[in-house]
């Protein structure tokens, strides 16, 4: 039996039930087309943003000026003010020292090679060199690269640093007899320690660098 049978034949009656049937079927439709969007937007609005997505301090420091970064102590020992391409490594300590009154949360530590680039066309030293860390674990020496060819990476450290507390870190870094010296680097190599801040009621990244500037010349 269809719908059409079991509607009565009178044409006011038959007029007033489709307007229902209209009725009900638009608040079904527009119910189940918002129902997806909110179930959508709740884990959003409960979760955490990635720390990929959490912004600098720094970054809020242009807007309003007035975030200052005086955490960390950071001090380099054993890199030379010049050293020769080629494959001697030069070996040097960094550390950090926590010198605020807070505990640093989401604490990471990471190292770097390379060298400022100011104009367009200078190259970056980072790809010709090689940079590692001592392994406290392991006991070995660790190469850390990028996948882009630089000489950086993270460190295994803890994940939190305490008032007054100290990191240490033993690096070495070698320079390539391929690097071109057709131009003048103002080269660097160290450590940094990144935390979680919280400024202006936001979840914010701040660093603290132990790095030491030499310049590359030829044997």
């Amino acid at each position: 039996m269809t719908l059409e049978t079991k509607i009565p034949k009178g044409p006011k009656n038959r007029e007033e039930i489709f307007m229902k049937l209209r009725r009900a079927l638009s608040v079904s439709a527009a119910t189940a087309a918002l129902l997806p969007m909110a179930v959508a937007a709740a884990p959003a609005s409960s979760q955490a943003a990635p720390a990929a997505k959490i912004p600098t301090c720094y970054d809020l420091d242009t807007a309003y000026g007035q975030y200052h970064d005086n955490t960390f102590v950071g001090r380099s020992f054993g890199i030379p003010k010049s050293i020769t391409l080629g494959t001697h490594w030069t070996t040097y300590t960094a550390t950090l020292t926590n010198a605020s009154a807070k505990e640093l949360k989401s604490f990471e530590l990471s190292a770097k090679l390379g060298s400022y680039v100011y104009n367009e066309g200078e190259r970056d030293l980072s790809p010709y060199g090689d940079l590692q860390y001592w392994d406290t674990s392991q006991h070995a020496w660790k190469t850390l690269r990028q996948a882009g060819g630089n000489a950086r990476g993270t460190i295994p450290g803890p994940k939190t640093l305490k008032p007054r507390e100290s990191v240490h870190v033993q690096l070495r870094f070698r320079v390539s007899k391929d690097l071109p010296l057709d131009q003048a680097y103002d080269a660097f190599t160290g450590l940094t320690g990144t935390f979680v801040d919280r400024y202006r009621n936001m979840d914010c990244t701040a660093h603290g660098d132990a790095v030491g500037a030499f310049s590359p010349r030829k044997g």
